[in-house]
């Protein structure tokens, strides 16, 4: 561990791990006798608790789950958006030793069908806060197995399949080690897997990440990020819960409701995927704003996909504070790397691995590769899941015997320790037997004032593999594909020079993260 590190957390990562709570909802009965008139969480539906409150409401709703027959290993999907009851009921599901299936309501009912076809739960609960999920409620309203409930005082929509699963066996294992979280990855291909997490994955990442980015208990936390997605639950969500801090939620992503949060709710932290602040730097350009005069933001932090040098810059200018970055993924709880509170980089590297865990980057044949040199990622650690649920061979495929984790991502590291994330090794370009890494054509593209953000894939042609650029400008922007191919002109090398780009609004995952499989599909005839 770094010394900066040990000067940050005051302890080895042995004694951070020994000192970990049982409980994911742990924290909150520590926070109910020592801080109980702070504010816990206030969301955009005007419910607003103390810790407290939400000790109580928390209580409440575990009895609820009880009577409903919800027991120790039982998955309980939970169809959300931002909102205070979708906190209450994860920590009560914690309290209960049950599973908390987390997905966010603005999938399709297909999609929905899907997870929960494959999760087998005791019940399905729509929060009815959310537009989203009273939506899919109305289809399911007024069926024998339907009716509604508001424990811990939330408005649900409770079903209760005829044939749940058996319950995962983990009472033979401590506390600690119990999956306690169930997260769909958005798959590239076929059915989403579910990725199984444990107390100790989520509260060693809630952890050390919320101490290494400098949060404090005074902290005011905005939370845009789905607590669906597991950047919005572990490092955000959790990690605040860890420390002691606000959380003020939003359901949606709304540059204008952004802005007035951070001056009316005193915002300190902001957190967000990078197509997030790629959005709120088009709004400040719209109305005018060159800088922001938010002296309580003391931090913010970009994650969940690769983050453009051009965004990065510019963000800092606009609110005048470091944009730090980190890396992980659903599978580690997530984040593997983070750059530390109080630095600053001059690129857009990812930061230092986490205490506690180990990497090593790997070439085709599963050989390290050497210093500086590119590599497949693999990972080995507290926060790396338990596998994916009823999907032993993916888990196999994930996880090697040794308990390295293929995060499939491409990566080098600098002498210091800094880690740079070149790409996905699936969506490496290799053109006219070039490698092309998309993030460095995007980075070269994102630099036109007139672009918000683009991604860059890869599409088959005969013998070969060309570079395909989607792009979403700025409102009445009237920029065209000789414009923008004139403009990266001396930036690229001619192979990595995308044959065709297209403009385009393009496709996000409820967290922001650009769907680049749906735009492979989009995009497989122009």
């Amino acid at each position: 561990m770094q010394s900066s590190d040990l000067a940050l957390l005051g302890q080895t990562v042995d004694q951070v791990l020994d000192g970990l709570p049982p409980r994911i909802s742990s924290p909150l009965w520590q926070w109910e006798t020592s801080r109980p008139a702070v504010l816990a969480a206030r969301d955009q539906h005007d419910r607003v608790c103390t810790y407290a409150e939400m000790a109580a409401h928390v209580r409440s709703a575990s009895a609820w789950l009880r009577q409903q027959g919800v027991g120790a290993g039982d998955r309980v999907l939970l169809v959300n958006e931002n909102c205070v009851g979708l906190l209450v009921l994860i920590l009560a599901l914690s309290e209960g030793d049950a599973v908390s299936v987390v997905v966010n309501a603005r999938l399709s009912a297909a999609e929905l069908q899907r997870i929960q076809q494959h999760c087998e739960p005791r019940l399905c609960l729509y929060f009815l806060d959310s537009h989203a999920a009273a939506v899919h409620w109305r289809s399911l309203a007024g069926g024998p197995c339907a009716s509604e409930a508001a424990p811990g005082d939330t408005r649900l929509g409770v079903l209760a399949p005829p044939d749940p699963g058996a319950p995962l066996a983990h009472a033979s294992q401590p506390v600690a080690q119990r999956v306690c979280v169930m997260i769909y990855t958005t798959g590239t291909t076929g059915d989403p897997k579910g990725v199984m997490l444990t107390h100790r994955n989520l509260l060693y990442v809630a952890a050390l990440t919320s101490v290494l980015r400098g949060m404090q208990p005074e902290d005011r936390i905005y939370c845009v990020l789905p607590v669906s997605h597991i950047f919005g639950l572990a490092a955000v969500f959790l990690g605040a819960l860890h420390r002691g801090a606000s959380l003020v939620l939003a359901d949606r992503f709304d540059p204008e409701l952004v802005f007035r949060a951070l001056h009316e709710q005193r915002i300190s932290g902001l957190l967000g995927v990078p197509t997030m602040f790629a959005r709120l730097l088009e709004y400040a350009r719209n109305a005018g704003i060159t800088s922001a005069s938010l002296p309580g933001l003391r931090y913010a932090y970009a994650g969940g996909a690769p983050l453009d040098p051009t965004i990065k810059s510019q963000t800092e200018a606009l609110f005048g504070i470091p944009l730090l970055n980190g890396y992980g993924m659903t599978e580690s709880g997530p984040t593997i790397c983070q750059v530390r509170f109080g630095e600053w980089l001059p690129h857009c590297g990812v930061g230092r691995p986490l205490p506690g865990l180990e990497l090593r980057l790997c070439d085709a044949a599963g050989r390290e590769v050497a210093p500086g040199e590119v590599g497949e990622l693999h990972v080995r650690g507290p926060g790396v899941m338990r596998g994916y649920y009823r999907n032993p061979e993916a888990t196999a495929a994930a996880i090697d015997a040794e308990g390295f984790l293929n995060t499939g991502d491409l990566a080098r590291q600098d002498p210091d320790g800094q880690v740079h994330i070149v790409g996905r090794s699936k969506e490496l370009i290799i053109h006219s037997g070039f490698n092309v890494y998309p993030p460095e054509v995007e980075a070269a593209i994102a630099r036109h004032p007139e672009v918000v953000f683009c991604a860059v894939i890869g599409r088959p042609v005969e013998g070969n593999e060309e570079v395909l650029a989607c792009v979403q400008t700025t409102a009445g922007s009237t920029l065209d594909e000789a414009g923008l191919q004139a403009f990266i002109r001396d930036q690229l090398a001619p192979y990595k020079r995308p044959a065709r780009i297209l403009f385009m609004d393009l496709p996000t995952a409820p967290s922001g993260k650009v769907l680049k499989h749906r735009l492979a599909a989009l995009v497989a005839n122009s």
